[in-house]
């Protein structure tokens, strides 16, 4: 179920999307962990629950790993393989109506690209950090001037691409609430990772697992007569079910 202020609306014309914990159950950095998953889970829980500031953290947890390029790109195949429940569909939905849907990851570009290709997002609508390596696939270094790998850096990027309202930001982490700020809602997605904080300041949180009331939101009326008659017609009826 969802728990929403009193005010909310629908109808949106600008979604945009976190990768990890949102449109997939994981986070990629700790599937790349390896032996070292404890001490890089402990990180990144800190980053998102905002006890620790994600500039800390970026740089430390990928000189821990040093993930070869096979592990990337491996990375994307389970991207793919967690989608969460009707991630596929809710953003196929979103699309068939116009709508202009975006992705924003403090994760590692390549296989945060794979995803949005999956699922139809085209590369232009994709932010997240490169990563390099050398001629041999070994780990060389991230980009150090993406804004995404510190805190403030998703709003650095929404105000970037210049949003046309009314806009919405789905995520689980504190990096999602403050891209929130330079959108007309922000919805905490809490079906993967519980985090009381950023669902404190969301102005509707989700609590069930699918994401179709995603597309519930987004939908305004003229929206919701064409889903009636199209493939997605039960996706919209789960969404407003889930939204109560």
């Amino acid at each position: 179920m969802a728990v929403a202020t009193e005010n909310r609306t629908t109808g949106y014309t600008s979604i945009v999307f976190d990768c990890d914990s949102t449109l997939a159950s994981i986070e990629g950095i700790d599937e790349l962990a390896g032996p070292h998953a404890d001490v890089i889970a402990a990180l990144t829980d800190a980053a998102m629950d905002g006890r620790i500031p994600l500039g800390e953290v970026y740089g430390r947890r990928l000189e821990i790993i040093r993930p070869t390029r096979d592990q990337v790109e491996a990375l994307s195949t389970r991207y793919v393989e967690a989608l969460v429940e009707d991630a596929r569909e809710t953003v196929a939905a979103l699309l068939w109506l116009g709508k202009d849907v975006r992705i924003v990851s403090g994760g590692l570009l390549p296989p945060v690209a794979a995803l949005a290709s999956e699922l139809g997002v085209p590369s232009a609508s994709v932010a997240a950090v490169g990563i390099e390596f050398t001629a041999e696939g070994e780990y060389s270094g991230f980009d150090q001037q993406s804004p995404l790998a510190g805190n403030q850096g998703k709003p650095v990027v929404l105000r970037g691409w210049s949003l046309t309202g009314p806009s919405m930001m789905v995520g689980d982490g504190s990096t999602d609430l403050e891209a929130g700020s330079e959108t007309d809602i922000f919805v905490a997605y809490m079906g993967v990772a519980q985090r009381p904080k950023v669902a404190a300041a969301a102005d509707v949180v989700l609590n069930a697992r699918s994401l179709s009331p995603i597309l519930a939101l987004a939908a305004g009326e003229e929206d919701r007569l064409r889903l009636v008659s199209s493939p997605w017609a039960d996706l919209l009826d789960r969404g407003d079910s889930l939204l109560g």
